[in-house]
């Protein structure tokens, strides 16, 4: 009929088989990654909804700490005195002072709400508190 040979049947084997050969390797790929894509999409741990309540809880966490250590007597040496500050992201939590003396240690807490206190702070305490808001070293 068109009297096809041998050369003419490999060239349009080539021309037509190749292309199609490739296609259906480049669908199967894209099978595999998606496939491969919604397995890790079911293994995300939250939502977006979620994410956005686990970052509240986050800024609920006491996380913001800072310790300032000193003499609380001019006769004592070694900084045996602390205040410590542990307060949320909104400034929230409390403040933690320890007095040491030759006889005795005295401990003392104070309630910190939006970054201050009813209770006046000393400047030790004030200054562990600025350092935690801040992430700056006290």
């Amino acid at each position: 009929m068109f009297g096809t040979n041998a050369v003419e049947a490999v060239l349009l084997a080539v021309l037509v088989l190749v292309p199609v050969a490739l296609l259906v390797v480049l669908l199967v790929a894209v099978a595999r990654l998606r496939a491969r894509v919604d397995h890790l999409e079911r293994q995300r741990p939250v939502g977006a909804g979620e994410l956005a309540a686990l970052r509240a809880d986050i800024g609920q966490a006491l996380r913001h700490v800072a310790v300032v250590r000193y003499d609380a007597f001019g006769d004592m040496g070694g900084r045996l005195s602390f205040s410590a500050a542990i307060v949320d992201d909104s400034g929230d939590g409390v403040v933690l002072s320890s007095i040491h003396a030759r006889g005795e240690s005295r401990t003392y807490a104070k309630g910190i709400t939006g970054g201050g206190s009813d209770a006046t702070l000393t400047p030790e305490e004030q200054q562990a508190l600025s350092a935690a808001r801040t992430g700056a070293k006290g």
